[in-house]
């Protein structure tokens, strides 16, 4: 659901590990024990927001509908060398290959697990390829995942406008246009100046989901 008035709602398809049993402080090679199954997650952003919830991205990320996860959880699955795409309308806007990870899904457990307790039904996100892009009211969006299956969705627009006499309004500035349009190295026309990783790299760091809100990490 795209709220009224806002303008930047951005798909970002991605793997969702579910975890099975209490996890803390596992090896990479041990990490497979704790984990449940694999489902598929489209892990929405209102980027309209971005400005003013800089940091804990909590409506970007947490606003009501956002997030939608299916169709089903698939035990036992291998995740190497699948494939994952995006869809909108029907037109492929996403297409990756697990192989094109830097981490593993096995690697992030650990990873989190190292100072984060994971339970039964936690959730985390692998990130998503490149090329998250803005939908509209009326958008069909399918997420495919080699081995999970397809997770669709219909856009809608929300049916109450923003309310405008309370907090921070919904912001095109540039920050939230350059994330939206695809990160400011294509927005702006260069490319990252820092030895990092630049916007929209498929190799983003995972998120661990416990219900609503979720935590980006």
């Amino acid at each position: 659901m795209r709220p009224e008035r806002c303008h930047w709602l951005n798909y970002e398809g991605e793997i969702v590990i579910v975890i099975g049993r209490p996890c803390r402080n596992v090896s990479p090679s041990d990490a497979g024990e704790y984990i449940a199954g694999y489902t598929i997650g489209n892990d929405y952003g209102l980027h309209d927001f971005r400005d003013t919830d800089a940091g804990s991205m909590l409506r970007v990320k947490g606003s009501d509908t956002l997030c939608p996860v299916g169709p089903g959880l698939v035990e036992g699955w291998d995740f190497r060398g699948k494939g994952i795409r995006t869809l909108v309308n029907g037109k492929v806007v996403q297409d990756g290959n697990t192989e094109e990870m830097t981490w593993d899904m096995h690697y992030l457990v650990a990873d989190l697990a190292r100072t984060i307790s994971l339970y039964p039904g936690d959730m985390i996100f692998s990130g998503t390829p490149a090329n998250s892009r803005p939908v509209s009211p009326g958008d069909v969006v399918s997420v495919e995942v080699e081995g999970l299956g397809v997770l669709e969705n219909t856009v809608v627009a929300g049916p109450d406008e923003i309310r405008d006499d309370v907090g921070a309004q919904p912001s095109q500035s540039e920050e939230v246009l350059s994330t939206a349009l695809g990160g400011d190295w294509e927005f702006r026309g260069i490319r990252p100046s820092s030895p990092g990783l630049g916007p929209r790299d498929p190799r983003v760091g995972p998120q661990i989901v416990r219900g609503l809100p979720f935590y980006e990490l």
